[in-house]
């Protein structure tokens, strides 16, 4: 019977030296294979922000503009369709 106790603590003892070299072993491959990651990753670029669209007018602006098609179109320069066109492209600028 001693001899069986020996033999058993000898295999705990030589099995758990290799879990913890094996271990070692990983935690030390796992951190070179981030930093290899981290090196060869590119660098994080940034989104530009979205182009805007044209600079909206103010609504003095709008106001005058739409006072003008209406003289032109009061004066007979302008249809009603051209009219309506013009200014509803006024209004959603």
């Amino acid at each position: 019977m001693p001899g069986l106790l020996r033999g058993m603590a000898r295999t705990a003892v030589v099995a758990g030296t290799a879990t913890a070299v094996s271990n070692r072993v990983s935690r030390r491959q796992a951190n070179r294979w981030s930093n290899q990651q981290a090196e060869s990753a590119p660098e994080p670029q940034y989104a530009e922000p979205a182009p805007q669209g044209p600079p909206r007018t103010d609504t003095n602006t709008k106001l005058a503009q739409l006072r003008q098609l209406a003289e032109l179109r009061d004066s007979g320069v302008l249809d009603d369709a051209e009219f309506e066109l013009e200014k509803s492209q006024i209004l959603n600028s």
